[in-house]
């Protein structure tokens, strides 16, 4: 398999079973959700390395696509998916037409992005139905860092995560843009089922 530089694949190769553990149970939650759409088609964005691709194929449609912004993160999902379509997109602007995917995944990239505002309009969009989102659930990201050692310096946040969001103030952004169907936790990650606003008019 091509070679890829990334902590986030890094994570999902540990052998703590405690992050094995929560790992887990983070995407039991989101096969439960995914299984309860049915989806006919679906949009990875922000795709990384295709774990969730991965974990839950068993479950997704044949019609499924993914995007993210890096070279080599899509260079990867190819090699371990040779069939799938895969390219290199903004979540600003994709180039999908509006409503293209029954269900539009979008894990673990809102925190990472200085405007998630309109990343959520663009992800609902290309949503003809559904959405799922997840992101970290603070403080309890943080912290559980700080437990493993890890940015200590900026205590326990991820260099690369410029959002944070407790339950609350994570239904609070989406409802700004989407629908909001529910809010789970997936200790230490939140995990939304959205819908786009039908179209006003």
């Amino acid at each position: 398999m091509a070679e890829i530089d990334s902590t986030n694949y890094e994570k999902f190769r540990t052998r703590n079973p405690i992050v094995v553990g929560l790992i887990d149970r983070f995407y039991e939650t989101l096969r439960s959700l995914v299984e309860s759409i049915h989806p006919e088609s679906v949009l990875d964005a922000g795709c990384g390395e295709g774990e969730t691709v991965a974990r839950l194929a068993d479950c997704l449609p044949p019609r499924l696509a993914a995007i993210d912004a890096r070279d080599d993160c899509v260079a990867f999902i190819k090699h371990r998916f040779p069939h799938m379509e895969a390219s290199r997109q903004s979540v600003y602007q994709l180039t999908f037409p509006d409503g293209a995917y029954d269900l539009v995944l979008c894990l673990e990239v809102l925190e990472h992005l200085d405007q998630p505002g309109a990343a959520l309009a663009e992800l609902s969009r290309v949503s003809g139905g559904d959405l799922l989102l997840s992101v970290p659930h603070e403080p309890w990201f943080r912290l559980g860092s700080l437990l493993r050692g890890k940015y200590l310096r900026s205590f326990g946040n991820h260099p690369e995560h410029v959002q944070h969001w407790n339950r609350d103030s994570f239904g609070d952004f989406l409802a700004s843009k989407v629908q909001v169907v529910s809010v789970a936790t997936a200790f230490p990650w939140l995990i939304a089922h959205c819908r786009p606003r039908p179209a006003s008019g």
